[in-house]
């Protein structure tokens, strides 16, 4: 996949493989055995774009989030594939050697930021809100070191107004918050040095219906203010439907549909990709919603061919016995399916 016209690459993926190890007794005999959460996964993120990734839970996305962010610890480890980063005139490329690794975590902060599922709950209990953005600022920017802190405050009044939050909760304890203000003020918090690029991993999750929109229009209104790429992670279509712009699907460590959000929820032409659409609530239907039968695969041990096909009501013989590839069906909508390719 490449990009055209005005759409300029800033990360792409080539044939990610990110394993989970794990060693158990097998006949008195220690064996590893390797769970393929992402499982040669190829992937292109654009330049000031919002990227969705969406699946089942336990598709692989948090995983292949994670390995993007380069956040790659055990028993998470990269063994095959690399992911290639330009960002702001630095090219990095970060692989299964170790090494690559310490030279991605040097743009965490600065020109990418992860937001994990329940980032919610990584503020300080014990510091006041402004505390946090204040460690934030002296660490990383240097300019901020021989400022006042009432100028740095100022500051930070000033960006969170911008954003359309309250600057009294930098005087509160997190707990003094409510759920849906402490995602927001998390996020705040982790794009005050402008990054170039956004991972948020789930930021909807366990917030209500009116939380999740505040959520999500903040996410949006810092990507399009600041021209930056946000990558979304969500088992929730609607939130895809919703703020973006290109979706990638992906099923048992694959990725099996990816192109614009409009094309994939008009026409979408992977089986998996339209039993999940289909599966949406619509306003004023009232038809019975249907699930897709059966149980996504061992990522252990994952079925050959085409990892769907146990479920896919369009299986053929070929779906059984040959992995099919990623292929583009017409400019930026890609399938990996035998039939459609």
């Amino acid at each position: 996949m490449t990009a055209t016209g005005f759409m300029r690459t800033i990360v792409e993926v080539r044939g990610l493989k990110a394993y989970y190890s794990l060693l158990g007794q097998f006949s008195n005999r220690e064996k590893r055995r390797w769970i393929r959460a992402v499982d040669n996964v190829f992937l292109e993120i654009y330049d000031n774009e919002i990227l969705g990734i969406a699946g089942e839970s336990g598709c692989g996305k948090s995983t292949l989030i994670r390995a993007l962010y380069g956040a790659i610890e055990p028993p998470l480890n990269i063994v095959d594939g690399e992911i290639h980063y330009k960002l702001d005139g630095n090219e990095i490329t970060i692989n299964k050697e170790k090494s690559s690794l310490w030279r991605i975590k040097s743009m965490w902060g600065k020109f990418m930021v992860y937001l994990p599922q329940g980032s919610m709950h990584v503020l300080n209990p014990t510091k006041r809100i402004y505390e946090e953005f204040l460690d934030v600022l002296r660490t990383h920017i240097r300019e901020y070191s021989d400022m006042s802190k009432d100028e740095i405050l100022e500051a930070i009044e000033d960006y969170l107004s911008r954003l359309g939050l309250p600057v009294e909760v930098l005087k509160s304890y997190p707990h003094q918050l409510s759920g849906g203000m402490r995602q927001r003020t998390v996020i705040a918090l982790s794009t005050i040095l402008k990054p170039r690029i956004i991972f948020a991993d789930e930021p909807t999750t366990a917030l209500d219906v009116v939380n999740q929109a505040a959520t999500l229009q903040l996410l949006e209104k810092i990507q399009q203010e600041r021209k930056c790429s946000l990558v979304i992670v969500s088992h929730d279509m609607g939130v895809h439907a919703q703020i973006c712009r290109r979706i990638a699907i992906m099923y048992a460590g694959k990725i099996v549909e990816v192109g614009p959000v409009n094309k994939i929820f008009e026409e979408p032409l992977h089986p998996y990709t339209r039993f999940l659409i289909n599966s949406l609530p619509r306003i004023g239907d009232k038809s019975r919603r249907h699930g897709i039968g059966g149980a996504p695969p061992s990522l252990a041990n994952p079925p050959n061919g085409c990892r769907f096909h146990p479920r896919c009501p369009y299986a053929r013989e070929i779906c059984k016995e040959k992995e099919p590839p990623l292929a583009r069906v017409n400019t930026n909508h890609h399938v990996a399916c035998h039939q459609v390719n």
